[in-house]
């Protein structure tokens, strides 16, 4: 192995070993703080444009298990403490090395990963490069953003999947950069699935007759996205609306709402989230770097807000029988006590479990 550094936009860096495809690649710094589920993470197309930071110290301890794949990575590059060249699983197909160097992605492993999501923790996230020299000219890398990534995760192209077991219900999924599990949870519930492109017209998703209408997680500044925004104010009231993530904060826009960047996002497994019409708590599995703003809502109702710092995590939509939620209720892998939102779009829709 070889040296490696990770150079930060304000010229902080941090020297390591390389792992991965031995290239270099300038993104987005983030971390996530997830114990498991690296799998997940390195397959959410909601890390596109992005260099991930795991908090956990060892990564790559069970292997790579393709059948738990969300999407394609899209990820920018991969840091962590140490990383397991043996793992030891009988579901492992090969590791994380493979893994990266497969798609091109450069990795960096023993550097400090607590003092780097310090930093992060400290001043926000920023641009980072992990290279093998150390850049003279740190403009690339301090101007870097995160721009136009829904096009390049969404789909090309329809696909349908079919129900598992008895039919109830169809439903389009708008695929902004969907995760995996989205479908399948809808899918095991009797849905059948069509996924669309994110620029889908209003008038192509109800051409398909659905009974209700998905809209996926997907990566980067929501307010970027000023057709797909267009298209949910038309479907609004028209048809059932459940969103999640990126959906969550396309709905918000659409109905006049505004979405704020914050400092360091939420991303892992363990996000707490009051419900703010009961008394419960949830745990629940995070991965966004924006938030909708909670006293610019003005059309619906927020449901629940973050146990920690209080930022939206819910809008309901009464008038327009839709909700929407920022986190994952599908949650593969991680909790699953938010499951039941998909019961409850069920019953939108007309159709029971």
């Amino acid at each position: 192995m070889s040296k490696a550094y990770l150079v930060l936009s304000d010229g902080t860096v941090y020297e390591g070993v390389s792992f991965g495809a031995p290239v270099s690649s300038i993104g987005e710094l983030v971390f996530t703080t997830g114990m498991v589920g690296y799998i997940e993470t390195l397959t959410d197309p909601s890390y596109a444009g992005q260099i991930v930071l795991q908090t956990f110290p060892l990564i790559g301890n069970y292997g790579i298990i393709e059948d738990d794949f969300e999407g394609k990575s899209h990820i920018r590059g991969y840091v962590v403490r140490e990383w397991c060249d043996a793992p030891s699983n009988f579901r492992s197909q090969y590791d994380v090395d493979k893994f990266l160097k497969d798609r091109g992605i450069p990795g960096i492993c023993g550097v400090d990963t607590r003092a780097i999501t310090r930093k992060v923790r400290e001043q926000g996230v920023m641009g980072a490069m992990i290279c093998s020299e150390i850049p003279a000219d740190l403009t690339p890398i301090q101007t870097y953003a995160v721009s136009g990534v829904v096009d390049e995760v969404t789909r090309a192209a329809k696909s349908v999947y079919p129900s598992m077991g008895e039919f109830t219900r169809h439903v389009v999924l708008v695929d902004y950069g969907a995760k995996r599990y989205i479908a399948r949870e809808l899918q095991r519930r009797g849905c059948a699935v069509t996924a669309v492109p994110a620029k889908t017209s209003a008038e192509e998703i109800l051409a398909l007759k659905p009974d209700g209408v998905m809209l996926s997680n997907g990566p980067g500044d929501p307010a970027e996205n000023v057709y797909c925004i267009e298209q949910i104010r038309k479907l609004l009231g028209r048809v059932p609306v459940f969103g999640i993530c990126l959906g969550h904060q396309l709905t918000a826009l659409a109905t006049g709402a505004r979405t704020e960047k914050m400092k360091y996002g939420h991303r892992g497994a363990n996000q707490p989230v009051r419900e703010l019409n009961g008394s419960r708590t949830f745990i629940t599995s995070q991965n966004h770097g924006y938030a909708v703003a909670s006293d610019s809502v003005k059309q619906g109702v927020v449901s629940f807000a973050n146990a920690n710092d209080g930022t939206c995590e819910g809008i309901d939509y009464p008038d327009l029988n839709a909700f929407t939620v920022q986190f994952h209720p599908e949650a593969h892998s991680g909790p699953r006590d938010t499951s039941f939102l998909f019961d409850r779009f069920m019953s939108m829709m007309g159709g029971d479990r």
